[in-house]
């Protein structure tokens, strides 16, 4: 005897919460193990004082979704923002509920645009995530530096992998900075010019 297909299932209520929505050993369940993102609040404080009123990302928040980007291989911001929507570890991950609005992908280049353009905060910030990442295994050494620059013979490792991070954290900007301009294009608006950079 066949059954009906359950299409109630889709509408029924329950009552769960996020975290069992997770899988124990998810990747993001180990990042967020490993890597403690509140050194974030002291580098950026400076850049969070009140806007008129207008509530900003979080930029713990921020440097996640960066970071889930990054680390899952996707192919940009807006496609990221999308998946994190979606996404129910991601959201885990970002601290973001089942029914929090997932901050829109011109908001968060609003954000970006807004706190680091013009500054190096945004390289010191992404540097010492890969760096932690690194550490923890995350992402294989190797596989950042294959490509990376030539650096003298006579650097020692340490100085080598900081050099190599920091090309790694630069490349990563420059790609974000392109698809922030492309989509004020679009909209209509001049491109800014993200190429000055001062020390923070």
């Amino acid at each position: 005897m066949l059954t009906k297909d359950k299409d109630d299932i889709r509408s029924q209520i329950e009552m769960l919460c996020l975290d069992q929505l997770v899988p124990e050993d998810h990747p993001v369940r180990k990042i967020e193990a490993a890597i403690d993102f509140n050194f974030i609040y002291d580098l950026v404080s400076d850049k969070y004082c009140m806007d008129n009123g207008r509530p900003s990302i979080d930029p713990v928040v921020l440097f996640k979704i960066v970071f889930i980007q990054y680390i899952f291989g996707i192919k940009s911001m807006r496609q990221t923002i999308s998946e994190i929507q979606t996404n129910v570890a991601y959201r885990w991950f970002i601290k973001y509920g089942l029914n929090e609005q997932i901050p829109h992908f011109t908001t968060v280049g609003k954000n970006y645009v807004r706190r680091f353009k013009d500054t190096d905060i945004f390289e010191q910030i992404f540097v010492k995530i890969l760096e932690e990442a690194v550490k923890a295994g995350f992402i294989k050494a190797d596989a950042i530096f294959i490509d990376a620059t030539h650096v003298k013979a006579n650097a020692n490792k340490k100085k080598y992998d900081k050099v190599m991070l920091e090309k790694e954290a630069g490349n990563y900007q420059e790609l974000l900075d392109q698809e922030i301009n492309e989509d004020r294009k679009l909209h209509g608006k001049a491109p800014l010019d993200m190429s000055k950079k001062k020390q923070s």
